[in-house]
């Protein structure tokens, strides 16, 4: 039975008379009133299996009691003083907890802010500030934000680039290594190679190597399709920054915090960046993101080069120390691997019924699901990524796109095995209903990027 959102679109109808429209990419016309765990209910009363955890914002789920008590009582004793001014009693125990779990057996320091934009603006400040240097480079598909600076340092979709430039100056976007992209019988080490070359010849011809501040990288893309560099390729670019004498600054934002079966993505390679950007679940969804880096490079940018009003709100860092807690006590790390390993089987299997899945990647309960025209398996093959979602959002699953067609699986990591099931079950459904064109989209609705 396919679900109603007569309510839900009743009121994104009157709201978009005020909402202004580049504050929301368009899946569906539904709207939430209440989340517990892996579960949200929409304004129809409808409940649904989470696949998105709000962009993998709620790693801990929806609501989680410790969390919300954290907050109850925080709000009891004081909500709001500035850190940029003075200080609260919180703010140490979270810069201890953050030095302390991110990589890297050497002095670091922390900076919060409010989000993984300002984050990610943050690095180019302290990378041209401690280097002396002014370029930055980073990748095509790449996700970093939607302030300036990481706007300027994302390439994965002309709407955040139109109408808005000129853009920060000195950054450059250099070729993802994309998978598809391989050649017949090319090894992970000479695919690898290939794109290290962009590198290579970029310091040989128009960018000089001693002119470059940093290289930024998110080592499984998110938005780009939930895509992981290769090894050989992390492990030479970074032999190639320590060369040069170039940070190496990782975005952490969307894959941190235990959702790639590993506390940060960047620990699946045994790298420690020079400095580290998280966020989006960093509060469980309050709005607190932090850089941890290097002691001396923390060290480059005086006050208030790096400085907000509201960044390490007292309520926000005391659901983060909840958070926190929560990944540790639960498991939630070894969880998502152990889960992830579990959906990658049963997507596995349903690629073997539904030539049209191309590709199956999942690290930890992150998963990005390619789908492709099955009569040319190179096309992208965005309908059928549309009409599944779309199944998916009116049979009580919330799931949406990347890149137009891929699937993103991103639960929340507390999800239970029975929820997982169910979803999965529905998503099976929904390639079935897909093959047999039984699912119909409504044209006139654009949907997503």
């Amino acid at each position: 039975m396919s679900y109603s959102h007569l309510k839900s679109e009743a009121y994104i109808n009157e709201e978009r008379q005020y909402f202004a429209p580049t504050g929301r990419i368009q899946y569906a016309d539904i709207g939430f009133v209440k989340g517990n765990g892996a579960t949200l209910t929409d304004m129809d009363g409808n409940t649904y299996i989470d696949l998105l955890a709000s962009a993998s914002v709620a790693n801990v789920g929806h609501c989680h009691p410790k969390v919300v008590n954290a907050i109850k009582k925080q709000a009891e004793q004081l909500v709001h003083n500035t850190p940029a001014y003075f200080t609260h009693n919180l703010v140490l125990e979270l810069q201890k907890r953050l030095t302390n779990i991110t990589p890297g057996q050497f002095p670091k320091k922390v900076i919060f802010g409010n989000s993984g934009s300002d984050a990610n603006d943050g690095m180019i400040k302290y990378a041209r500030a401690y280097t002396g240097r002014q370029n930055i480079i980073t990748f095509t598909d790449a996700y970093h934000g939607s302030t300036f600076g990481a706007i300027t340092e994302s390439a994965v979709s002309l709407n955040m680039r139109r109408n808005m430039g000129p853009f920060v100056p000195g950054i450059y976007q250099l070729p993802f290594p994309d998978e598809n992209e391989k050649l017949p019988q090319e090894d992970e080490i000479a695919f690898s190679e290939r794109y290290l070359d962009h590198f290579r010849l970029a310091f040989r011809t128009y960018l000089p190597p001693e002119e470059v501040a940093a290289i930024l990288i998110e080592p499984i893309q998110g938005d780009g399709g939930i895509r992981q560099l290769p090894f050989y390729f992390v492990k030479e670019l970074y032999a190639l920054c320590q060369e040069h004498g170039i940070l190496f600054m990782v975005d952490e934002v969307n894959q941190g915090l235990a959702r790639s079966g590993k506390m940060w993505s960047i620990d699946h390679f045994d790298i420690a960046p020079d400095l580290l950007a998280t966020g989006k679940s960093l509060a469980a969804g309050l709005p607190l993101s932090a850089i941890v880096g290097r002691a001396e490079i923390m060290n480059s940018l005086p006050a208030p080069g790096h400085c907000f009003t509201t960044a390490g709100n007292p309520i926000c860092c005391a659901a983060s120390l909840a958070t926190l807690d929560i990944i540790e006590e639960e498991e939630l790390m070894e969880k998502s691997a152990c889960d992830g390993e579990y959906v990658k089987a049963k997507l596995q299997t349903m690629q073997e019924a539904y030539p049209f899945i191309k590709r199956v990647r999942m690290y930890g309960l992150n998963g990005g699901i390619e789908l492709v025209v099955e009569e040319n398996n190179q096309s992208a093959n965005t309908d059928c990524a549309n009409k599944v979602m779309t199944y998916l959002l009116n049979h009580g699953v919330i799931m949406i796109t990347l890149a137009g067609n891929i699937l993103r699986f991103q639960p929340p990591l507390v999800i239970t095995r029975e929820e997982l099931d169910r979803a999965l079950s529905l998503l099976e459904a929904a390639f079935k209903a897909y093959r047999n064109g039984e699912i119909v989209l409504d044209t006139n609705q654009p949907i997503g990027w």
